[in-house]
């Protein structure tokens, strides 16, 4: 019998989360299947198995939770996802509504709407600066968080006051998928009435008649889906609507800032435009990990684990996999990023992925419209998350066109 490759690798160390890429490429270097010692799980970081990985519903399931706890044994500490976190057929009808709510065809109506909020957006971050001028800012607090937290509260339909609570709620939850470390148990102490107004916006009369939550209310009085599930499923909206967007777009702007020659592709054929926010996410993997659990004896490349254990996938390393991608850690608009699993693949890939293409390519074509150039002026700073790799800080200047 196979065995996996064992190692005291913490994935959720403060050492891996600020700087991830040297374990990822010893991770990957081990094996196709490694045994992380300190949580008793094994983890898949190659591009192959990790796509296996979440491709296989059947026997690597997420109904018992896609974080480190087990929904089959411990209690959640809030109710699990009826779409991250459920497998068919439980997750088909919740997920059917939402498909249909947040494709392509049905955003385009908020097309328009979202250019002009982005042009706006940017106009305010560059300060009234004329052609040939110069900026500085911060990519992530004046232009990454600014327009998710204008433009997708709108879309769902929850009021005005409190949206100070989104980030801060998503990054909770995110956090919450690892262990119990600093990261989740301090702002446990003060994320009561953070949580306590995520579950009002979810209420029908919370929501405004024309948005997202109230089609999905409207989805529950037509029968596809129950009273019970509709609170759930806006949750699901908020609770990843924002944090993964806020990194998308910064993923973008620090792709272009590190590499000049692919911004000047970019002015030159915007057609590239979409290309670029999927080579910038395969690039940077927004969510970095998510756990699987096995329904019975499942064999991943020659290695057999029994029913329930928990397999944790680092999709990072599998996007920056040499395996798979040829000079991975390059930013290239030359590259097909097709493929990449920054969000997810199969069954349970991110069902509102749409939503973020159309924010960050609003904002991408907005400083295309306006700016000449993009440099970085410091290091930017990390956001560490269990799950999740973004930014703090960017500290950015913009030459105008």
């Amino acid at each position: 019998m196979i065995t996996a490759a064992a190692t005291d690798i913490d994935p959720f160390s403060i050492e891996f989360l600020a700087d991830p890429l040297p374990f990822h490429e010893r991770l990957r270097e081990l094996g196709p299947v490694v045994y992380l010692e300190k949580y008793d799980v094994h983890a898949v970081a190659r591009y192959d198995e990790v796509h296996r990985s979440l491709t296989d519903w059947q026997s690597l399931q997420s109904g018992a939770g896609v974080g480190l706890s087990n929904f089959l044994r411990e209690k959640p500490w809030r109710p699990p996802s009826l779409l991250l976190e459920a497998d068919p057929p439980r997750h088909d009808a919740p997920r059917a509504v939402l498909q249909n709510l947040l494709s392509p065809r049905r955003l385009r109506v908020l097309e328009a709407h979202w250019q002009a909020d982005a042009a706006d957006v940017v106009a305010t971050a560059l300060d009234g600066a004329g052609p040939g001028g110069t900026v500085e800012l911060d990519a992530v607090t004046d232009l990454a968080e600014v327009f998710p937290l204008r433009v997708f509260p709108d879309a769902v339909g929850i009021g005005k006051s409190g949206r100070e609570h989104l980030l801060p709620y998503g990054d909770f939850a995110f956090n919450a998928f690892g262990p119990q470390n600093a990261l989740v148990t301090e702002p446990a102490k003060t994320i009561g009435p953070t949580t306590a107004w995520i579950g009002e916006q979810c209420l029908r009369e919370n929501l405004t008649p024309d948005g997202f939550g109230a089609q999905i209310w409207a989805a529950a009085d037509r029968g596809d889906i129950t009273e019970a599930q509709a609170p759930l499923i806006v949750r699901s909206l908020l609770t990843a609507g924002v944090d993964t967007t806020v990194t998308g777009i910064a993923a973008v702007v620090h792709a272009v800032a590190t590499h000049p020659d692919q911004w000047e592709r970019l002015r030159a054929d915007r057609s590239l435009l979409p290309r670029a926010f999927e080579e910038a996410v395969r690039l940077e993997s927004p969510v970095q990990t998510f756990f699987r659990t096995t329904t019975t004896d499942t064999t991943i490349a020659d290695v057999t684990l029994p029913p329930e254990r928990k397999v944790l996938m680092f999709l990072g390393a599998a996007n920056r996999d040499p395996r798979r991608w040829e000079d991975p850690d390059r930013f290239d608009l030359s590259r097909d990023p097709s493929g990449h699993v920054a969000f997810g693949m199969g069954l349970h890939q991110c069902v509102g992925q749409h939503i973020a293409r159309l924010e960050a390519t609003a904002v991408l074509g907005a400083l295309l419209d306006r700016v000449a150039s993009v440099e970085l002026v410091d290091t930017p700073r990390r956001h560490l998350n269990n799950t999740l790799r973004g930014w703090e800080s960017m500290p950015v200047r913009m030459t105008l066109a």
